[in-house]
């Protein structure tokens, strides 16, 4: 994987992805390289954590926009931290989505916020002609 294309790719989203969530504070965002997971059929894409503000991407093996939308889902994440949601004792462990109720809303947030947040910033690129600028920036 071309990283520093793909951290360019970052650099250019987050402000956009941040405007658009009106989060108001930072997250850190660590890109992790883990061929084990990736040879999992499962393995992880994406994690948050909402006591550092930090989200991990996992990147071995995947496509640069898949990574940016696993990006994207783990920033509303961050904005639901950054609104007290993470604010009570809960468990992640497998199931937790279909058991606890106010996570399952919280996870269908994340997934129709975040595809939509990626799909409006890629539009709005393509639209305007940014998109072959910043190709041939990424491409360099």
């Amino acid at each position: 994987m071309d990283m520093d294309r793909l951290i360019s790719m970052i650099e250019a989203f987050y402000p956009y992805a941040r405007k658009a969530m009106e989060f108001n504070r930072p997250v850190d965002i660590e890109l992790h390289s883990d061929p084990e997971n990736a040879d999992a059929d499962f393995g992880k894409t994406a994690a948050y954590s909402p006591s550092e503000h930090k989200v991990i991407l996992y990147v071995d093996n995947r496509h640069h926009k898949d990574v940016l939308r696993s990006l994207s889902h783990e920033l509303v994440h961050h904005l639901q931290n950054c609104r007290g949601e993470f604010d009570r004792e809960f468990e992640t462990g497998p199931g937790y989505a279909q058991e606890d109720g106010h996570l399952r809303k919280m996870e269908e947030e994340a997934y129709l916020l975040g595809n939509l947040c990626l799909r409006d910033y890629e539009d709005g690129i393509k639209s305007k002609g940014l998109f072959e600028k910043l190709l041939k920036e990424w491409c360099r």
